[in-house]
């Protein structure tokens, strides 16, 4: 939960420079103060979850909403620190993920689908298109950004964790994952370091994200003045380079997916053919 309540902070943190042109509706309960105050945690000290906050997370989870109610994804609970340092090590081998006391590996899941048909003598050809693979991986999503509101609702910090997609083959062998299922995404969970705080990472203006009846493309201007913010954020936390910089790296190669390149054709062997 945010500490702050004034709206004019919220959004000035949010965005990295004054909204006046903005309004906020902040609610008693804190919700909305909560959210814009979100930022990704990859400092947790040494202490431990108890075993009712890890209930409460995938309760919080449970509750997202979930196409047709099919409920089509699971999670990977992972809290040994043996098998964290080898998830790490598959995952970008980022050493935040050894230090959180809990690691969550959401799964898009039509294994148990699958077999509920089979089990009652029908076909399960309904998960071999790519709608069906759309739905287990935004049902998986949604479930993982509820587990991290509430995480964050209980003083707890969390940073997602995309690279579990860099080897998703090998990370499903290891987590035991069945045909027809591939992880999505991790969260790392943990009581944040005071020592080494996060901060709000500005986002883009409005004005580029959102389009009113109908789609605008953004402005230069606009881009280069939140490609400054961020410039300025990232300086602030001892890193270079700004906004721009990062989408041209992340799309001029495939180089930059980090092996992700690969995941139609791991999919497709893991039993969801996406056709």
């Amino acid at each position: 939960m945010a500490e702050v309540t004034d709206s004019g902070t919220l959004l000035r943190d949010r965005y990295g420079s004054d909204a006046d042109d903005l309004a906020l509706h902040l609610d008693e309960a804190g919700t909305i103060a909560g959210l814009l105050g979100h930022r990704s945690v990859r400092a947790f000290d040494s202490r431990p979850l108890a075993p009712a906050t890890v209930d409460t997370l995938i309760a919080a989870a449970q509750s997202a909403s979930t196409s047709s109610n099919l409920q089509s994804w699971s999670v990977v609970v992972i809290r040994d620190e043996s098998r964290k340092s080898e998830v790490a090590a598959l995952a970008g081998d980022q050493q935040f993920i050894r230090d959180a006391p809990l690691f969550l590996v959401f799964v898009a899941d039509w294994a148990r689908g699958a077999a509920i048909s089979r089990g009652r003598g029908e076909a399960a050809e309904g998960i071999d298109y790519f709608d069906s693979t759309l739905v287990a991986t935004i049902d998986a999503a949604i479930a993982a950004q509820n587990a991290v509101v509430a995480a964050e609702s209980l003083g707890l910090g969390a940073v997602f964790v995309g690279a579990v997609r860099n080897h998703p083959d090998e990370l499903a062998a290891l987590l035991g994952l069945p045909h027809a299922s591939y992880p999505v995404v991790g969260v790392a969970v943990g009581w944040p370091d005071e020592h080494r705080p996060a901060r709000v990472k500005p986002r883009l203006p409005q004005s580029v994200v959102r389009h009113d009846e109908s789609y605008a493309a953004a402005s230069d201007d606009d881009l280069a003045v939140y490609d400054e913010a961020l410039r300025l954020f990232n300086q602030s936390q001892g890193r270079t380079g700004g906004w721009l910089d990062a989408v041209v790296a992340r799309v001029r190669s495939r180089s930059a997916l980090h092996g992700r390149e690969r995941l139609r054709g791991i999919l497709s062997s893991r039993g969801l053919p996406s056709s």
